[in-house]
């Protein structure tokens, strides 16, 4: 058939249902309801351009980053976000706080659930807590849409210093608030006696903001190491809920690798006088993460606050 003087090939309804795998009866009523561009009634038959595209079902439920983390986590895909994540994020939480390994040794444990030694030797609780924190990251995955808790927090908590020489001594409480009074970047925090009742407060404050924005989350984080309920592992603890949170309220996330360490360790410290600092620092983070789901094709929206 011409059209506009070029030779433009028409499909029926029958035709079309079989090209875009969808019922006859779906795309005569996407023609009726004028949703297919260049279609036409032809007597009693729709005549639908070979170029026409498939209109979006209107009730197409949107595919998030965590339904995809969730999917890539069930089917142990290799190769992709969540492949990337577990790796990124294990090693450069644990190497914020001294871990040795390297890299390519985060990975090749990832991939292999074994040690690949040579002629070098690895602390024990740098493997173990490696292979603990893949461990907390399918859970932030499978609980990310749950409200904050205690007893979630407890848990992370739990499986990430489980097993570990920490959890041999005495005065180490694995999954439960510390004993002993500790300090953070020289800075007092709260007293093991108010932790529990700090704790509490902060949460229900920050759970009885309906929705959260960036800013919110931060602020969140921020709270928490300064209560630095735990004897040791707060800051991991603390960036493995800041992931949950941005995947509950779809905020793109984030990991603080080492290059933005010292700017996050200052963020963290002049909150109260300059939110910017902290801000700045995430952000830039997350532009790192935005160019990985860039690569992956995975659509995500910008910070409201933007």
């Amino acid at each position: 058939m011409l059209y506009g003087g070029l030779f433009m090939r028409y499909f029926s309804a029958i035709e079309m249902a079989k090209i875009w795998a969808i019922s006859v009866r779906s795309v005569r009523n996407y023609c009726t309801q004028g949703r297919v561009d260049g279609a036409f009634l032809a007597g009693k038959t729709w005549q639908i351009p070979e170029d026409a595209k498939k209109p979006e079902r209107l009730n197409k439920k949107k595919i998030t980053l965590l339904d995809i983390l969730k999917e890539q986590k069930v089917s142990k895909y290799s190769g992709g976000i969540y492949h990337k994540t577990q790796i990124n994020l294990t090693y450069n939480s644990n190497h914020i706080e001294g871990s040795r390994l390297s890299h390519d040794q985060t990975r090749y444990i990832f991939e292999t659930n074994t040690i690949g030694l040579e002629s070098e030797v690895l602390n024990v609780d740098d493997v173990l807590e490696t292979a603990n924190h893949f461990r907390c990251i399918d859970m932030i995955i499978d609980h990310a849409k749950d409200v904050l808790s205690e007893k979630f927090i407890k848990e992370l908590h739990f499986v990430l210093k489980n097993g570990t020489s920490d959890s041999r001594k005495e005065w180490f409480v694995v999954g439960d608030y510390k004993k002993i009074p500790n300090e953070v970047g020289g800075m007092n925090t709260t007293l093991p006696e108010e932790v529990s009742k700090r704790m509490k407060e902060l949460l229900k404050e920050y759970n009885d903001k309906k929705e959260k924005s960036f800013e919110d989350i931060l602020d969140f984080h921020v709270r928490f190491e300064r209560i630095h309920p735990f004897q040791d592992g707060n800051g991991r603890v603390g960036r493995l809920i800041l992931f949950k949170e941005c995947l509950k309220y779809n905020i793109v996330p984030f990991i603080i690798d080492d290059h933005l360490k010292m700017f996050y360790y200052r963020g963290l410290k002049e909150w109260d006088y300059e939110k910017g600092y902290l801000i700045d620092t995430c952000l830039s983070a997350q532009d790192k993460y935005k160019a990985y789901l860039d690569y992956f094709r995975i659509a995500y929206e910008n910070n409201k606050s933007n």
